[in-house]
């Protein structure tokens, strides 16, 4: 078992077709009493799945699932992606996949160890902010990779993986998606995911950076309430409200963001975060909007107006242009 994996309902995976199942039945395939099982649906929904109960019917869940799998992952990979991705582990819970890879020593320059679970417990945000997703319903997905000397534009290795996400997105047709800096993923007038970069390391290299992202995908009502309530300033979209004539399949998504990602870091390693800012301009959300930042106890209230070659944030305030490296960032309500 990988680290800080943790046990699942198993019923789960003979629910997920969203067909109707007998309690005597999923008791008989799972060796279970049918007390057992439904315990284990009270589990499920405790996770925030919904189980629909019928007399003499049995369970099914209220939406069918596309449970993730390593196979189907690697067959959407371009074969440069899967030359290089040494490890990919699929859980079904977690506490957090950035801590997966974490715990686990460093690949090696050039390559990929990857962990993309089903379920977080303590999935993290800007800020130490819980990410909720309910299984089944998002994309928690975490890479590490080592860079063998220390680029000279890390600091703007955030901004890279952004445009990677967007990139990995508009793969499969999602348009329209805009970056928040340094880390929200923004779309539909809302937040669909947001990403955390971890480094450690030497300054001089080999230097480890593990990339987690968090993207919603299937619409959860009620969710957009936590996220305000985690402080977030802005209500959660799900990537399938942007198809309204179809939905995303997860499996070949996180493959997107894999390729995306592996092209990205190959080329920021080669040559820097110029092309990355560039691109970044373009899918700026809070270019022109005024925002206000936090820097522990100091605040900075002002009109964004993009980001500086390295990745800062450039804030006009009080007739200056002042750059912004590290910081928390809302939409300032207009007086």
């Amino acid at each position: 078992m990988a680290p800080s994996a943790l046990a699942w309902p198993p019923v789960l995976n003979l629910l997920a077709d969203g067909d109707w199942h007998s309690g005597v039945g999923l008791g008989d395939a799972l060796g279970l009493s049918r007390a057992a099982i439904w315990k284990q649906v009270r589990a499920l929904r405790t996770l925030g799945l919904t189980v629909v109960t019928e007399r003499r019917r049995g369970y099914r869940l209220e939406r069918p699932l596309d449970l993730l799998s390593a196979a189907t992952i690697r067959s959407g990979l371009l074969p440069a992606t899967r030359q290089v991705l040494e490890f990919l582990d699929v859980l079904v819970v977690t506490t957090s996949t950035n801590e997966c890879l974490t715990l686990r020593p460093t690949p090696p320059p050039g390559r990929i160890w990857a962990a993309v679970a089903e379920y977080q417990t303590g999935g993290r945000g800007r800020r130490g902010r819980r990410w909720l997703s309910p299984p089944g319903h998002g994309v928690c997905l975490s890479i590490s990779w080592c860079f063998e000397i220390a680029p000279r534009d890390l600091p703007a290795l955030s901004l890279v993986a952004g445009v990677s996400v967007v990139s990995g997105l508009a793969e499969l047709g999602v348009a329209g998606v805009q970056l928040k800096w340094p880390n929200d993923v923004m779309a539909g007038g809302g937040k669909v995911g947001g990403i955390l970069v971890e480094v450690s390391g030497e300054p001089g290299g080999p230097l480890r950076v593990v990339i987690g992202i968090g993207l919603n995908v299937r619409p959860v009502p009620g969710i957009a309430a936590v996220l305000r309530d985690e402080g977030g300033d802005a209500p959660a979209v799900a990537l399938d409200e942007l198809l309204p004539t179809s939905r995303l399949e997860r499996n070949a998504l996180v493959a997107a963001l894999l390729n995306a990602l592996h092209a990205s870091l190959r080329t920021f390693a080669d040559a820097g975060c110029r092309d990355f800012v560039a691109a970044w301009r373009r899918y700026d959300y809070l270019a022109g909007r005024p925002v206000v930042v936090t820097r522990g106890s100091e605040t900075l209230q002002g009109i964004a107006r993009g980001i500086a070659d390295d990745g800062a944030l450039l804030v006009e305030s009080e007739g200056r242009i002042l750059p912004v490296m590290a910081g928390d960032v809302t939409l300032r309500s207009p007086v």
